[in-house]
């Protein structure tokens, strides 16, 4: 079993049809709105496989950048696009099929040479799409249903 280092709750409340808005656990956090894309919500905001998507690439940038820090490795602005697609599996449910992850740390060629061990770290580091990788375990529970929680992986 694996030590919890730390934890963090947030509440996600339904605004209108199937727009949602995300309180993180710090009041100095500003809310999320979430939203689906037509037909069924009014896409008035990013749905959840774009957060995946900016969360997967913020951590990556983020250790990346965290790793040429430590190594004395100055870069320009990081740029960072992902590019999602969405497929059916057999079952014909739509689900995340790949991501795809292009970094631009702004390194200057001659600080190329000291960046070279990060490259093979960095990844490693990134809580998000190293635990993506794996496989999370989510336990979901419906209140009001006596048939008690229903434990998926992810």
């Amino acid at each position: 079993m694996s030590e919890v280092i730390s934890q963090f709750s947030i509440q996600i409340d339904q605004v209108d049809g199937f727009e949602f808005r995300v309180k993180f656990d710090k009041e100095h956090h500003a809310d999320l709105v979430m939203d689906e894309p037509a037909p069924l919500g009014q896409d008035r905001a990013p749905n959840p496989a774009r957060i995946l998507a900016a969360a997967i690439g913020n951590c990556l940038a983020a250790s990346l950048l965290f790793c040429l820090q430590k190594s004395k490795v100055k870069t320009g602005q990081i740029r960072t696009g992902v590019r999602v697609e969405i497929a059916r599996n057999e079952q014909k449910r739509l689900r995340v099929h790949k991501v795809e992850v292009k970094i631009d740390p702004g390194i200057a060629e001659t600080d190329k040479a000291g960046a070279l061990r990060c490259l093979s770290l960095f990844e490693d580091y990134c809580t998000v799409t190293a635990s993506i990788r794996q496989g999370i375990p989510v336990e979901v529970t419906v209140e009001g249903f006596t048939s008690g929680p229903v434990a998926t992986s992810g």
